[in-house]
């Protein structure tokens, strides 16, 4: 007997955060990254598992969301597209270090519902990627491929986002991989 609802569990296709698919293993919400010139990565709410149903062609719909990253490497601006309109704001302003002598990898942002939350890097054994609430409950996290399992596919690794905070999944992939990025850059 199931205790409660699903988590949306999404594979993520190839592992790398500036173009990889991430898919829902129930197939309830799909996104495509990939990166675009001048070193944008716009992420794209796709209607179907793109990994299953890879076009040869360039997809023709506006993204979702755009993260903007300057030529040097440093954090540029993200935009969210909504019905209502675009809102941009400087990543440094959105993903912001938790504490003033911080780990650059632990940072907390406001989302959409008015509330704040924190992604962490290696904060918790086994999940390379902790997000939390205010209230410091468990919202999602990304976790690595054991290196004794095999994939087939995909890069085995996976980005878990409760139900409870399904709602906010595009702006939680899209704070994940600016943190990654922050990762890989040493910001």
């Amino acid at each position: 007997m199931l205790q409660g609802p699903l988590p949306y569990v999404f594979e993520d296709r190839t592992g790398a955060h500036t173009s990889s698919d991430f898919d829902d293993i129930y197939d309830r919400l799909f996104f495509h990254v990939a990166t675009a010139p001048q070193r944008a990565v716009m992420i794209y709410s796709m209607n179907r598992r793109s990994s299953r149903h890879r076009d040869s062609q360039p997809i023709q719909h506006t993204p979702s969301a755009i993260l903007e990253f300057l030529p040097d490497g440093t954090l540029g601006n993200m935009s969210f597209m909504h019905a209502a309109g675009t809102v941009t704001i400087p990543m440094v302003r959105y993903l912001r270090k938790t504490s003033l002598f911080g780990r650059s990898l632990s940072r907390k942002f406001l989302c959409s519902d008015g509330r704040e939350y924190k992604w962490v890097n290696r904060s918790v054994e086994g999940q390379e990627w902790t997000c939390t609430n205010a209230d410091n409950f468990l919202v999602a996290h990304y976790d690595l491929k054991p290196a004794d399992v095999r994939a087939y596919g995909v890069s085995g690794n996976n980005l878990t986002i409760y139900e409870a905070f399904a709602h906010l999944t595009l702006e939680i992939l899209a704070s994940f991989i600016v943190m990654r990025h922050i990762q890989q850059y040493n910001l």
